[in-house]
């Protein structure tokens, strides 16, 4: 069972090809560049990465308006060059996810372009039109303060064709059977050329009804079984990995109640409730989130993040939380997006307080799920505001202390390397980390191998201990025979806590696998100890011997 559900207790790296290595010195990442760092994926620890999107495309939303989903772009390499980036990953033992963007396409698609010259084309009903601009036109944006409208005019044809997304981003009709043929033919192609699953992006979109006489959403839920059923009828262990941030009654609508849809989910809602958490050392929304968001299917499982590509998007907190957050983490306008988010990386977030960062972070991998972690963030990579929108904190990997971060020989590289302040690459880089036993880089090293080794995190069943102080975040996993306890402290302040481990005789000896602080419980089964300002402990409950003592189910 283990190994047929590999995502179960994996590590995912995110990353996008053209920020990421530049093999060929003209400025943008591609599959040579990337496949050269495949060692250093390896020696960090993680199981498998998750690419952005690089297919062909015109480039304006960073591969999210696909032109040919059966291509790499040009500026990349070739699919050659992508086999042997798959064939070299499967070799380290990493399996690789890509994006699935088939909400929509590039308005300059062969299929749009088609639709657009012609009504009778084939191609016309694959996306979604209007003779007149309907009512509600200006509702429902995903970019407010940026995107004007869901529905644009195109002149060719007179009509208004719908966009959930920007304006060169026309939807796909995907109630269309001719349109899910062709999306599972998308996953059947890149299956076959090495890929062990998608990050499928935009999922309630992709399901949702679209049209003019749609009033209120309404999801079409048998399609994500179909996509589970064709992608695993080609290739058994491989997996949808679904962005949907969606409140947690809908939940199991994804995963399904048989877990025969999407196996794995990102928890929006943990990942904002976890923020509040970091900016208000109050822990009992985050408890709340997990407690919400605790039903799945065996087979099913949450992919757990800090930040993504994307903004932090605290739309699900409340007015008085958010605004918590923003002031705690985004107060000036330039570092907020879309009316409810934060554009930020996680490190300059926090300020570059080393502490709160590693908190942050162990945190991160002792949730329940699967941790997803970003390039960059294993070195507390900054961000760069001048750039607009999302763009601020998706610049190139800094891996020296040379021209560029040593990211390219170009001195004109896809975006600006980040060069002044504090995260500047002459400051922050692989290179020096490396070469430091206490860096985050070293440290993220140790913590992704902890976590591996703990795959109570990842199938077992988890539960609070009361240590009655809300600041303090103490979680116990159980699994075959076996147990971890996992304490975090978010104030900033020094704490004193008590706490039973509730688990008997067993929960006595609590061995310390992240630093040398074991603790005994009293003649009372009592735990007692006293935490640092922004302190975690990972405990093994009963001794290291818990391998001999793993049961079999």
């Amino acid at each position: 069972m283990i190994n047929d559900l590999w995502y179960k207790n994996a590590v995912v790296y995110c990353l996008s090809v053209e920020t990421f290595m530049d093999a060929n010195g003209d400025g943008i990442g591609d599959f040579q560049g990337l496949q050269r760092r495949l060692d250093y994926l390896a020696g960090l620890g993680v199981t498998a990465i998750w690419l952005m999107p690089f297919q062909a495309s015109p480039g304006h939303d960073d591969g999210y308006d696909v032109s040919d989903y059966y291509n790499v772009d040009p500026r990349y390499g070739t699919l050659g060059d992508f086999v042997e980036f798959t064939h070299g990953a499967k070799q380290r033992g990493i399996r690789v996810l890509i994006d699935l963007v088939v909400n929509h396409t590039s308005d300059e698609h062969p299929w749009f372009k088609a639709a657009c010259s012609d009504k009778n084309s084939r191609y016309r009903d694959w996306y979604v039109w209007s003779k007149t601009k309907p009512a509600n036109a200006d509702e429902g944006m995903v970019f407010p303060g940026v995107q004007k409208t869901t529905w644009t005019r195109d002149e060719k044809s007179g009509e208004y064709y719908f966009h959930r997304f920007y304006k060169f981003q026309p939807d796909l009709n995907t109630a269309n059977p001719h349109v899910q043929a062709e999306i599972l033919k998308i996953m059947g192609f890149w299956i076959q050329l090495g890929v062990s699953g998608f990050r499928m992006d935009a999922v309630p979109f992709v399901i949702a009804e679209k049209g003019t006489n749609v009033k209120a959403p309404k999801e079409q839920f048998d399609m994500l079984r179909t996509f589970r059923e064709f992608l695993q009828w080609r290739k058994g262990d491989s997996i949808i990995l679904a962005e949907a941030n969606v409140v947690p009654k809908e939940n199991l609508q994804y995963f399904g109640d048989d877990g025969d849809r999407m196996q794995m989910m990102f928890n929006f809602h943990v990942n904002q409730a976890l923020f509040y958490a970091l900016a208000s050392a109050d822990t009992r929304p985050l408890a709340k989130a997990m407690y919400d968001t605790q039903e799945r299917p065996q087979t099913g499982q949450w992919g757990i993040f800090l930040r993504n590509h994307d903004e932090l998007d605290l739309g699900r907190l409340t007015d008085k939380q958010r605004q918590q957050v923003f002031t705690a983490f985004g107060p000036d306008k330039e570092m907020q997006l879309y009316q409810r988010g934060i554009r930020r990386r996680l490190a300059p977030m926090l300020g570059g307080d080393m502490r709160r960062l590693r908190l942050a972070y162990s945190v991160l991998y002792s949730l329940p799920g699967t941790p997803v972690l970003r390039y960059g963030d294993e070195i507390g990579m900054g961000d760069d505001l001048s750039l607009p929108e999302r763009n601020c904190a998706r610049t190139p990997m800094q891996w020296s202390d040379e021209p560029q971060g040593g990211f390219t020989k170009s001195d004109r590289p896809v975006l600006p390397v980040i060069s002044k302040g504090p995260y500047g690459f002459d400051h922050v880089n692989v290179a020096f980390q490396r070469r430091d036993p206490e860096s985050m880089l070293n440290w993220t090293e140790r913590m992704i191998r902890m976590r591996k080794e703990a795959p109570e995190i990842g199938w077992g069943e988890f539960s609070f201990l009361d240590c009655n102080n809300r600041g303090v975040l103490a979680i116990r996993y159980e699994w075959r025979n076996n147990a971890v306890v996992i304490v975090h402290n978010f104030h900033a302040k020094p704490v004193e806590i008590t706490f039973d481990a509730g688990l008997g005789d067993a929960g006595h000896l609590l061995i310390d696998i992240a630093d040398d602080s074991d603790s005994r419980a009293d003649e009372k089964g009592k735990h007692h100890m006293v935490l640092e300002p922004y302190d975690y402990r990972w405990y093994r409950a009963g001794g290291l011997d818990y391998l001999l003592k793993r049961s079999d189910t």
